[in-house]
């Protein structure tokens, strides 16, 4: 990939508007991994949704240029995750990283009892957030206090797990597939499935394998990333998803070109849809996507968000 510069040796930043969908590797930070592949892009603008640790790998979508206006929706959609963890120690951070503070005797279950166990954190569960985690209380993360050794007052929570598959149990390993809504944290279920199985435990690998409806398969290594921008650029580029397939789980309105004009300067207009109050994707006549709006009972579709697309 030949790089373009400035009079000044600066890197050209060029617009690019679409999501990539990013195996995170292990051992970079979210933020880390999205400067990564921005600099791989040229990118002027970027964002990521969905926060994954340091240690996690996995799903992590990456916006650019207009696609960082779905962010806000991602952050709301339901994850899967593949855990592993280990049963019989507890950390004090609750993952691999930290160190060892407890230990217990790990019972020997069979699969029909682990599975009864499971059953019992699907639905809606109360979470208490772990200190290591990047909630803020009264202003500071959590994790900034823990590694100070203070341990502070954290509220419960609702989430949703709507699923917990068993795909192995042995010994002190146990492998779940968990689906879950957004917020939930996945070590505090491991350590509170533990305890119900009568021991302790840790979270010793987390890889995010979806987030919404984007599949594990359309994930791009960072290795490859890598490797396309400096050899095949418009490979990466072809791999850039269109910001509306975020946005799939919501209706699609179609108006006609005399009302795109104004529902693009932020004006109410009116549209032929048979559901009513809520949120829906909005395309021009000739397919482009607008953006964002609400359908009031009246008919009416005003504008949310606006997405300034190249025709």
């Amino acid at each position: 990939m030949t790089t373009q510069s400035n009079n000044a040796g600066k890197r050209i930043k060029v617009a690019v508007d679409g999501l990539l969908l990013l195996n995170k590797p292990a051992g970079l930070t979210s933020n880390q991994a999205l400067q990564k592949v921005k600099r791989l892009l040229r990118a002027k603008k970027a964002g990521h949704t969905g926060t994954l640790d340091p240690a996690a790998t996995g799903m992590l979508p990456l916006c650019f240029g207009e696609a960082t206006k779905v962010c806000a929706f991602l952050l709301q959609a339901d994850k899967t995750y593949r855990v592993t963890a280990r049963l019989g120690q507890a950390t004090d951070t609750g993952d691999g990283d930290g160190q060892v503070v407890e230990t217990a005797d790990v019972p020997e279950l069979c699969e029909v009892e682990w599975r009864d166990i499971l059953q019992r954190f699907t639905g809606e569960i109360a979470q208490i957030p772990p200190m290591y985690s990047a909630l803020k209380v009264n202003g500071k993360r959590l994790y900034e206090l823990a590694r100070k050794g203070e341990v502070v007052e954290r509220e419960s929570r609702k989430v949703r797990i709507d699923e917990i598959s068993l795909l192995e149990a042995s010994g002190t390993r146990l492998v779940l597939r968990v689906r879950c809504s957004k917020g939930t944290y996945i070590r505090t279920l491991v350590q509170d499935i533990a305890v119900a199985a009568g021991t302790v435990a840790y979270t010793a690998r987390l890889h995010r394998e979806t987030v919404g409806s984007f599949r594990e398969e359309d994930m791009l290594d960072l290795s490859n990333a890598e490797k396309w921008a400096e050899n095949e650029p418009e490979l990466l580029q072809q791999r850039l998803l269109a910001p509306d397939q975020a946005l799939s789980a919501m209706p699609a309105v179609s108006i006609d070109s005399d009302r795109e004009g104004p529902f693009l300067q932020g004006q109410a207009v009116s549209a032929e849809a048979r559901e009513t109050g809520g949120e829906v994707r909005v395309y021009g006549a000739r397919g482009r996507f607008l953006g964002v709006g609400k359908l009031g009972d009246d008919g009416r579709l005003a504008p949310r968000r606006i997405f300034n697309m190249a025709r």
